[in-house]
């Protein structure tokens, strides 16, 4: 459901390694036959990129929770244990488990696994969207990581007291393994070798040394707004208007900012974070300095292709490569790219359902 029919095994990895990803999440591991397409594929995923068991769930209330597994055997333990209370584990990628967000934490901790909040900080769905905490949430149960998701960066959660020592992951879910779909959101981690076990002892160890995504003003929700005309609100104005927009009676959306900074206390030390980098796909930096409807142009392809086969895999274009060799390929996608590394772009934020922006200018 809402992936492409050529979202398979081998095309993930191969994406990967186009992109600059040694480590993928599976996603929809309780799912027997992706399960299975994993393990006729090979142990590891093979090829150089280490394929971590993930999977997404849906709970009471609708909020989604991330879990982190070490093997496929887990998975399949898991899937067992939530089978009482879902009507789909066989069928959906993100099943419906119809317990609170505690069992289902407790479930995934006595299995050996590691679970925390999917996209946080989102209305409908994210942890924060339905709950004040994380202790209501979870009830006690402890949570392994965040999941920022999008719609946020480090600074929406960072003065959350709550959330102290709580590792921070910039992931984003795949829908295709079209270039400019997987990794749009990744982190980088100190690694002794690439097993499963020590990427799971990075992260939860305090060895994340980067998380990069997109600005979150970019996200659909995240200023408050109106949900049918888009029109943006202070959260005082929507509280003064009863959450209805006078200009067309829609509903008022609380954006991810505000309901982020509402649970963050100035006094908070943010702690030892990893920085965060804002970056977006190269395809649609392409597109945005070629004028093109959409990153899938034959102009957007062809000079893509041009600059992997000059200067390697995506990320190291995006993140590491100096100004003179990416200048190389194309002069104008070469300043776009320094316009982000060094923040400089004017964005407009989205909000109510609606997507925001940028220029380069």
């Amino acid at each position: 459901m809402a992936s492409s029919k050529n979202t398979t095994p081998e095309n993930l990895i191969n994406s990967c390694l186009i992109k600059g990803l040694d480590i993928l999440g599976s996603g929809d591991a309780l799912h027997p036959v992706w399960r299975k397409m994993w393990a006729d594929y090979g142990p590891g995923g093979g090829k150089d990129v280490t394929v971590i068991p993930t999977t997404e769930v849906q709970a009471e209330g609708r909020v989604h929770h991330l879990i982190l597994m070490e093997d496929f055997d887990q998975a399949q333990t898991i899937a067992e244990d939530f089978r009482p209370y879902s009507k789909n584990i066989d069928s959906d990628g993100r099943p419906h488990v119809n317990l609170d967000g505690g069992r289902i934490a407790k479930i995934v901790h006595e299995a050996g696994a590691y679970i925390g909040p999917a996209h946080a900080f989102t209305p409908w769905t994210g942890m924060y969207g339905r709950f004040d905490s994380l202790c209501e949430c979870y009830r006690g149960e402890p949570v392994d990581f965040l999941e920022l998701g999008l719609s946020a960066d480090t600074s929406y959660g960072e003065q959350i007291p709550e959330l102290s020592g709580v590792p921070f992951l910039s992931n984003s879910d795949a829908h295709s393994p079209q270039l400019h779909k997987l990794g749009r959101e990744f982190n980088r981690l100190d690694i002794s070798d690439r097993s499963i076990r020590s990427i799971l002892d990075a992260v939860f160890g305090g060895k994340i040394v980067l998380n990069a995504g997109f600005f979150p003003e970019e996200g659909k929700y995240n200023r408050t707004a109106c949900t049918r005309c888009y029109r943006q609100f202070s959260v005082s104005e929507a509280e003064g208007l009863s959450w209805r927009c006078p200009d067309d009676g829609g509903s008022i959306k609380m954006g991810v900012r505000d309901r982020a900074f509402s649970h963050s206390d100035e006094k908070a030390r943010p702690g030892n974070r990893p920085p965060y980098m804002h970056i977006i796909p190269l395809g649609e930096i392409i597109q945005k300095t070629v004028g093109a409807s959409s990153p899938g142009t034959k102009k957007c392809a062809g000079l893509y292709k041009s600059f992997i086969e000059s200067l390697g895999d995506e990320i190291s274009i995006l993140l590491d490569i100096p100004y003179e060799r990416l200048s190389s390929v194309d002069e104008k996608t070469a300043e776009a790219i320094i316009k982000f590394r060094n923040e400089d772009v004017v964005l407009h934020p989205g909000g109510g359902g609606k997507y925001g922006g940028f220029d380069l200018e």
